[in-house]
């Protein structure tokens, strides 16, 4: 019986999230005191307390979900197997899997989300929900809606089998929304975001990123990490390294890393962090396997 942990993404922030473990736990207040000295301002307040607007900037949402999500795994001493994350959740999984030092990791984090926020303002872009299509008719409506208005539109997160999220230039993004609405998805929409994530938009982000993260020493992982940029796992420091880079534009292979953890041996699924978003794209994605989870 194998186990594997994922981690979440932004978008499973809520105001008041990790207040109750803090409160009651000795280590767990330690580490986001620890987080507060580290991003050099008062992150536990904006978790605890909000306004849900300033919880929800990129550069806030980041490093809040990052240190609620690995101060829990840390609390309930579980030892997987594997570990993958949504997204942000990909550099939680390397701090569980010690590729990154907590420190290390969250400064990353820290610096990801804000670089991510300016990109957002450089390049504004959005995002869009696409449900009930497979995913290459959403890929080719990506294809014909930039071809169409001459800005890049793409697939940015395989969340589960007909769930997918696409991003890009707004103009392209409404336009491939009314495609998909004209072939018959199920559901198509918007999201509330504050740039194109996971696109060729976030090339600025990219840049600054690489620069700083080839400075930094990976570890090799203890326990096979699985990428988003692949879908595939390893422990591997340089090829890690190369993903979580590449990672800021390019997709999220996430029903492919979850099938891929299921085909590898894993039977119980765990997600740990704020939220219940992954829990879902696992009973979607997969039909033999247990799933739970902590908040």
């Amino acid at each position: 019986m194998m186990k594997a942990i994922l981690f979440p993404g932004q978008g499973s922030q809520k105001v008041g999230m990790a207040k109750d473990h803090y409160d009651s736990g000795a280590e767990f207040k330690k580490r986001i005191d620890q987080a507060n000295e580290i991003v050099g301002y008062d992150l536990s307040k904006i978790m605890f307390e909000g306004p849900q607007d300033k919880l929800t900037q990129t550069k806030f949402t980041q490093p809040a979900i990052f240190t609620h999500s690995i101060a829990l795994f840390e609390k309930l001493n579980i030892k997987p197997d594997m570990v993958a994350g949504h997204s942000l959740g990909e550099f939680t999984a390397l701090v569980a899997a010690d590729v990154l030092s907590f420190e290390t990791a969250l400064n990353l984090v820290s610096l990801r989300g804000k670089l991510m926020q300016e990109a957002g303002h450089q390049q504004p872009g959005t995002m869009a929900a696409i449900i009930g299509m497979d995913d290459d008719v959403v890929d080719q409506i990506c294809d014909d809606a930039s071809s169409k208005v001459g800005k890049p539109v793409v697939a940015a997160n395989y969340n589960s089998p007909g769930q997918l999220v696409i991003s890009g230039d707004v103009e392209a993004v409404k336009e491939a929304v009314e495609m998909a609405k004209k072939q018959g998805c199920r559901l198509a929409k918007l999201l509330p975001v504050s740039g194109a994530f996971h696109s060729p938009l976030m090339e600025p982000a990219y840049k600054s990123f690489k620069r700083r993260v080839v400075e930094i020493d990976f570890s090799a992982a203890k326990i096979p990490v699985y990428s988003n940029v692949t879908g595939v796992g390893t422990t591997e420091p340089d090829i890690i390294k190369e993903n979580v880079i590449f990672q800021l534009t390019h997709p999220v292979k996430w029903t492919d890393t979850l099938k891929n953890m299921e085909a590898d041996g894993a039977t119980e699924f765990t997600e740990i962090g704020p939220g219940k978003v992954l829990q879902g794209l696992v009973k979607r994605t997969l039909e033999n396997v247990n799933i739970e989870g902590y908040e």
